[in-house]
């Protein structure tokens, strides 16, 4: 098991006598209480790691919103809401493009062309949209989408 010094909060190697970061003997004490090495977020996922599973699994927004302390995070709320926002403009799309796909069913062999590069279009923005949020929410920012972003911004703020 990793040990911590309680001064500095540094890992400690097993054999270690004083801190190798702040020179303190294991037990000394710096007059503070020991960093947490608990991440950030205080649920056991660091705050990146919990944003880009949002976007990996999307039914982990609705939970963080619901459970502490990730609703409390603004980086995690963010990220959830921007996801929720996300899938909901694709699924908007989606039902606006089986509409348009329907009439353009109706043109002989160029209305099933175009239908399916709109689909193709489709699938591969989100799927490329998809990977970019988690690639930045595991970097650690708040990338915002265009309209989404800003929607998701103030509701984490709220």
């Amino acid at each position: 098991m990793a040990r911590f010094c309680p001064s500095c909060g540094a890992q400690m190697s097993d054999t270690a006598a004083p801190c190798a970061a702040c020179g303190k003997e294991a037990g000394q004490s710096g007059g503070s209480t020991p960093p947490a090495a608990a991440p950030s977020g205080g649920g056991g996922l660091t705050d990146n790691v919990a944003g880009m599973l949002v976007y990996l699994i999307g039914i982990l927004a609705i939970i963080f919103l619901l459970i502490e302390p990730y609703n409390k995070n603004k980086f995690i709320r963010f990220h959830c809401f921007q996801c929720l926002f996300f899938w909901a403009a694709y699924i908007v799309c989606f039902i606006v493009l089986m509409v348009l796909s329907f009439v353009l069913g109706m043109i002989p062999m160029v209305g099933g062309i175009i239908a399916f590069l709109l689909w193709m279009v489709l699938w591969l923005g989100a799927v490329v949209v998809w990977i970019l949020l988690m690639v930045k929410a595991y970097q650690n920012q708040m990338w915002k989408l265009p309209v989404i972003g800003d929607m998701a911004e103030k509701q984490a703020n709220a």
